[in-house]
C-alpha cells in the first residue's frame, strides 16, 4: 500500500515537473514556443550542424511556426530567440540598464570566468578602452606596412605550393601578426606551438558540453588549458625583462598592473589576450576564406574589385611603394564587398543578452534572468530589406554608409559591445585583397562546402592553387592605356 502511495507521489511530482517546465511561470504572456525535453531543452537540435546558405533550420522552422520573437530552451537555461530588427535593437540600445551580457555556463567555461564578453560596467569600460589603444586609427595607420608584408610573404609561400587549404592558411597568416602586435610571439623561435593549443580549443568550441576524455568538448577546454599556460609563463617571463618603451600589448597591460590602485587584475588579462588571440584570428580567416571563395564564384565581382585595386597602383609615382592610409580608405568597393562578405558570412550567429528585470515588448513579457538571443542571420537573410537576400551581390552596399551596427546590419554586433576589433578586420581584409588581385591569380581546387553551427562557419576544404601574376610591364601598360 505504501508503495503504492510512493509511486503515485512520485509520478505526479514527475508530471508537475514536466508541465512547469514545458509551462514556465510568468506574470504576463511568454512568446510562443517550445522548451523542449526536460534538462536537455532543445540544445541538440540548436547544435546541429547544416550547410544550408540561408537561415539556420532550427531558427528558419521556429520563425514559421512561432514567428519572429520564441521562447526555446538550451543548455538548461531558458531563452527568447529574436528575429526581430525592433526587438533586437532595443536590446542593444539598453545594455546596462535592462539587459546585461551573458553566455551560457558552458561558454563562460571555455573562454573563463573574467572573459570580457562576461564583464559590465566599468570593468568592461576599461578594458575596452585598453583595447582602443592597440587597435584605434592612429596604430591601425602605422600597422599598415606590416598587414601587407605579412600578406605579401604568405601569398608568395603559397605560390610555391602544388595546392593551399585556405582557412588554415590564412588562420596562421592572422595568428602569426596579431600575436606579434600583441604579445611578441614568433612560432619560428618558440619552443611550443600556441596556434596548435588554439586549433584544438576551436575544434570542440561549438560541440555538446560534455567534459570525459576524448569529446570534443573536453579537447576544447584542454587546449585552453594549455594556451592559458603558455600565456602566462610569457607575462612572468615579461615581468622580469626591463623596457624603457613598451613594445607590444602584453608591455601596456603589465604598466596597467603597476599601476598603483588598479583595477586590473592578472586573471582577467590573461583572460582578455586569450580571447583577442581568438577573435582576432580565426574570425578574420573565415572572413578572408569566404571572400576568395565568393571570388572565385563572381568573376564579375573578382573583375571589379581588381580594377579598384590596379587603379590604386597606377596613380602612384612608383607602383610598387608599399600601401598607404589613404588608398586604404579609398577603396569603396572593396568596403562593399566586405559588408556583402561579412553578411553571408554571419560569422557570429547569435548574441546573448540577459534581462535583468521583467521587461514587456510587443504584447510579450520576457521574465528577468532570461536569456535573449539576438539573431543575425535572421536579420542579414531578411527579403524585407535585402532584395534577393542569399545572393552575393556587393553592389547592393552602394552609396550605403555603414559606420556602426543597425537594426538591419550587425555583423559586428551592436550596442556598448560593438566590436572594438571592426576596424582591425577590415584593414587585414583590405589590405589582403589589394595584394591578392594585384599580383596573383588563383584557381579553386575543391569547392568546400560551408558547413554552419550556431556558433561559426567553417569552409569545409576550400582548396587553392596560387599562381603569381606578370606585372613587370604594369607602369608601361598604363602609360600606353592613357595614351
Amino acid at each position: 500500500m505504501w508503495a503504492l502511495c510512493l509511486a503515485a507521489l512520485l509520478i505526479i511530482s514527475i508530471t508537475h515537473w514536466v508541465y512547469r517546465w514545458r509551462n514556465p511561470r510568468c506574470h504576463g504572456k511568454l512568446p510562443p514556443g517550445s522548451m523542449g525535453l526536460p534538462l536537455l531543452g532543445e540544445t541538440l537540435q540548436f547544435f546541429t550542424p547544416n550547410t544550408s546558405s540561408d537561415i539556420p533550420p532550427f531558427i528558419k522552422k521556429r520563425m514559421k511556426r512561432y514567428g519572429p520573437i520564441f521562447r526555446t530552451n538550451l543548455v538548461g537555461r531558458p531563452v527568447i530567440i529574436s528575429t526581430d530588427p525592433d526587438l533586437n535593437y532595443f536590446v542593444f540600445q539598453q545594455e546596462g540598464k535592462l539587459f546585461q551580457s551573458w553566455y551560457p555556463d558552458t561558454f563562460t567555461e571555455i573562454f573563463g570566468k573574467q572573459n570580457v564578453g562576461s564583464l559590465h560596467g566599468i570593468m568592461y569600460k576599461y578594458l575596452k578602452n585598453m583595447v582602443l589603444h592597440l587597435f584605434g586609427p592612429e596604430n591601425l595607420k602605422k600597422m599598415i606596412p606590416e598587414v601587407e608584408q605579412a600578406a605579401l610573404s604568405r601569398l608568395q609561400q603559397w605560390s610555391c605550393q602544388d595546392i593551399t587549404e585556405l582557412k588554415d592558411a590564412t588562420a596562421s597568416m592572422i595568428f602569426d601578426l596579431t600575436a606579434k602586435k600583441l604579445i611578441s610571439y614568433d612560432s619560428n623561435k618558440s619552443s611550443e606551438n600556441l596556434r596548435e593549443n588554439f586549433v584544438a580549443f576551436i575544434q570542440g568550441l561549438i560541440s555538446f558540453p560534455l567534459d570525459i576524455p576524448g569529446t570534443a568538448y573536453h579537447k576544447c577546454l584542454q587546449g585552453r588549458k594549455n594556451a592559458m599556460r603558455m600565456l602566462k609563463n610569457m607575462l612572468q617571463e615579461r615581468r622580469a625583462e626591463s623596457r624603457k618603451q613598451p613594445v607590444d600589448f602584453f608591455d601596456y597591460v603589465l604598466e596597467e598592473l603597476k599601476k598603483e590602485g588598479t583595477i586590473l587584475t592578472e586573471g582577467i588579462a590573461l583572460d582578455l589576450m586569450f580571447v583577442l588571440l581568438f577573435a582576432s584570428f580565426e574570425t578574420t580567416s573565415l572572413a578572408i576564406t569566404l571572400a576568395m571563395k565568393f571570388l572565385s564564384d563572381h568573376p564579375l565581382v573578382l573583375k571589379q574589385l581588381t580594377k579598384e585595386h590596379e587603379m590604386i597602383i597606377k596613380q602612384r609615382e612608383i607602383a610598387d611603394s608599399g600601401l598607404t592610409w589613404k588608398e586604404y580608405k579609398s577603396m569603396t568597393f572593396t568596403f562593399q564587398f566586405i559588408n556583402e562578405t561579412v553578411r553571408l558570412a554571419n560569422i557570429v550567429p547569435g548574441i546573448f543578452r540577459k534581462a535583468v528585470r521583467e521587461i514587456n515588448f510587443k504584447g510579450y513579457t520576457i521574465p528577468a534572468g532570461w536569456a535573449v538571443m539576438v539573431c543575425p542571420p535572421a536579420v542579414h537573410l531578411n527579403p524585407g530589406k535585402y532584395e534577393d537576400p542569399v545572393a552575393f551581390n556587393p553592389w547592393r552596399w552602394e552609396g550605403v554608409e555603414v559606420s556602426s551596427a543597425s537594426k538591419h546590419f550587425m555583423a559586428f554586433g551592436g550596442g556598448m559591445r560593438f566590436c572594438v576589433g571592426t576596424d582591425f578586420t577590415k584593414v587585414q581584409m583590405a589590405v589582403f585583397l589589394h595584394c591578392l588581385v594585384t599580383k596573383y591569380r588563383w584557381e579553386a581546387i575543391k569547392g568546400g562546402d560551408i558547413v554552419r553551427t550556431p556558433g561559426l562557419q567553417f569552409p569545409n576544404g576550400f582548396h587553392v592553387k596560387i599562381m603569381e601574376k606578370d606585372t613587370r610591364n604594369r607602369k608601361q601598360h598604363y602609360i600606353a592605356a592613357d595614351a
